[in-house]
């Protein structure tokens, strides 16, 4: 089952970037403004799944943990890992969703700002940056090595 979901996963990452590398070619080619809109619509689109992708595993996830018993070693600090893992890249990739369209309806609310690095700096910081930052914080501590308990000799 999982090997089915995993190349699930990779047959619908490789339609995405062949579309997204698609649009591209078209838009380097004849910019045409419905292709722009278009281009920018499709990308909120993926933003907007993967928004949802997070929201459904990551809360099924959680709710998978919640049913373990009370007594497992680790299950508070694992729920709150995966809630906020979960909070964070589901609001990450709906802000930018939301974001993607307004620039693709409104011209005053551009996102490529290149001309203003303050502008363009404060963007990524909002949307790639600092939710990385957190999920790297949140998840920083690896777990212990497992050594060797005991040898037992083969007889």
């Amino acid at each position: 089952m999982s090997v089915l979901v995993l190349l699930g996963f990779c047959v619908l990452e490789m339609v995405v970037v062949d579309k997204r590398i698609a649009m591209w070619l078209v838009l380097a080619w004849k910019n045409v403004p419905i292709a722009v809109i278009l281009s920018k619509m499709f990308f909120a689109g993926v933003s907007l799944f993967a928004a949802l992708g997070f929201l459904l595993y990551g809360g099924r996830l959680f709710l998978m943990l919640r049913r373990f018993p009370v007594e497992s070693k680790g299950r508070r600090k694992k729920l709150q890992e995966v809630g906020y893992v979960t909070t964070i890249c589901f609001f990450c990739f709906l802000v930018r969703c939301i974001m993607i369209c307004f620039n693709a309806f409104d011209k005053a609310a551009d996102l490529d700002v290149l001309d203003h690095p303050v502008l363009n700096f404060i963007y990524y910081l909002l949307v790639e940056i600092l939710p990385s930052t957190l999920v790297l914080f949140i998840l920083r501590k690896l777990p212990p090595k497992r050594g060797i308990t005991q040898y037992h000799p083969i007889r």
